[in-house]
């Protein structure tokens, strides 16, 4: 996915099952942030960021929705732990992440695995990707603030 992408229809299933759809949000602005791991020190970080900031990205006609490959209940248990007020997507099969390409080989330490790259889609009102936080730009305590200064 890059700037200008329309991301599509089924975005994936929630920490409840439900089946989560582009068009649920149409209307608004959709943060879509694609992360590594429930309950990991960098990952907290940025949900509790947004989960903070929430309150503000409503009132400027966001919504978050958040996405890793960890199941439905890793995710409940993620969002009891912290109070998130938003839905996190399932995605087991690295369905949404292949689409958008977060999914890719890492390496740390030397060893090389498959996973997510931390990256932050913005999408318009259409759901139209207008803006794309890289793993590099992204500051995990401060992600909400972020989102809201590409504002200005």
């Amino acid at each position: 996915m890059k700037v200008g992408d329309k991301a599509p229809e089924i975005l994936g299933r929630d920490e409840n099952g439900q089946e989560i759809r582009l068009s649920d949000y149409a209307g608004k602005k959709l943060v879509l942030y694609f992360y590594p791991k429930d309950m990991t020190s960098g990952c907290t970080a940025q949900a509790c960021s947004l989960r903070d900031g929430y309150s503000e990205l409503r009132k400027q006609g966001y919504e978050v929705l958040g996405v890793s490959v960890q199941d439905e209940r890793s995710h409940q248990r993620f969002i009891e732990k912290y109070q998130l007020p938003f839905h996190l997507i399932a995605d087991t099969e690295q369905t949404l992440s292949q689409t958008f390409g977060t999914w890719g080989e890492k390496s740390m330490y030397g060893r090389k695995y498959m996973g997510t790259f931390r990256t932050t889609f913005v999408l318009n009102e259409e759901g139209v990707v207008e803006r794309i936080l890289l793993p590099k730009e992204i500051k995990t305590k401060e992600h909400a603030g972020q989102i809201l200064k590409g504002r200005e």
